[in-house]
């Protein structure tokens, strides 16, 4: 008898293919329903925005002159 061989190519076993609903529904998500579910306070202030972007701005623009 032979044994089965073994897998060996370094990939990991592809996982079964779900569809988007089972993907949904694993996570449990629930469908957007106004601009109010995408919220959130990522900035304490103002001023600690506009220093964000400001930031921002400057690193993207950093090598560009």
């Amino acid at each position: 008898m032979n044994a089965p061989a073994a897998d060996h190519s370094g990939y990991p076993a592809p996982r079964p293919r779900l569809s988007v609903e089972e993907l949904l529904a694993a996570k449990n998500t629930q469908p957007i329903r106004s601009l109010d579910d995408l919220t959130a306070d990522t900035f304490e202030s103002d001023e600690e925005l506009e220093e964000f972007l400001a930031f921002t701005y400057a690193e993207r623009h950093r090598d560009a002159a």
